[in-house]
């Protein structure tokens, strides 16, 4: 299976480069560059992409504002978006994120790590590094006001969790610690398929797109609290 890349900067240089990788890999094609999140949207709808690349800060219509636009989309429920970023720690990842992003991405990441990112995000994980999962999302969601922000009332985030078996929440706490599949079987003493069909039955519950969207449930719903170091 060909995985279908969207790229999406405004720097023409930086596109090329993008397009220069990925094309190398066998698994892997560019079927659409665009310039802004506007241009991303009607590309994204026209090539039907399974992931995009889609820098953060773009003049115009920006990535942010370009992603939630996607993710909106009924039909593009399969689109994958990994956010570009100059720097990790970005005010904006975790508004990417509740708009729903499946992670971010330096852009002084190594050849391998992007190509990895595309791999990661198209398999519905969560592409979010320990550090970002345990520090930045936890700081930025612990100031922003919790589901208030996300636009969910706490009646209705509290009903959606009630929702989730024991073992479900006890699955979406440790995803929101950042841990894979399985070191969360190794910690549950149940094998990583076990795992998988938990976090899939919590997504479905929870109206989540992928493991990022977890990851912000947890710390937004409390079950998951930023540390204080």
């Amino acid at each position: 299976m060909t995985i279908r890349v969207l790229l999406a900067d405004d720097q023409a240089l930086l596109r090329s480069a993008f397009k220069v990788l990925v094309n190398s890999e066998p698994d892997m094609e560019v079927v659409g560059e665009a310039a802004d999140g506007a241009e991303a949207l009607t590309l994204a709808r026209s090539e039907r992409p399974d992931v995009v690349l889609m820098d953060i800060r773009m003049p115009g219509t920006d990535g942010l504002a370009a992603t939630r636009m996607i993710t909106d989309d009924p039909g593009l429920s399969d689109v994958r978006i990994v956010m570009l970023t100059t720097f990790e720690v970005d005010e904006y990842v975790v508004q990417a994120l509740r708009a729903g992003a499946s992670g971010f991405l330096g852009k002084g990441a190594e050849p391998e790590e992007l190509l990895g990112a595309i791999r990661i995000a198209h398999a519905g994980e969560a592409l979010l590094s320990p550090a970002a999962t345990k520090g930045l999302i936890a700081s930025f969601l612990a100031q922003g006001g919790g589901a208030q922000a996300a636009g969910e009332s706490g009646g209705a985030r509290s009903e959606r969790l009630a929702t989730l078996t024991a073992r479900e929440r006890e699955v979406l706490v440790l995803v929101g610690g950042g841990l894979s599949n399985d070191e969360i079987a190794e910690r549950l003493d149940v094998s990583p398929l076990t795992v998988k069909t938990h976090v899939n039955r919590a997504m479905a519950k929870l109206g989540a797109r992928d493991r990022a969207q977890l990851v912000v449930t947890a710390y937004e719903s409390g079950l998951v609290r930023p540390r204080v170091e």
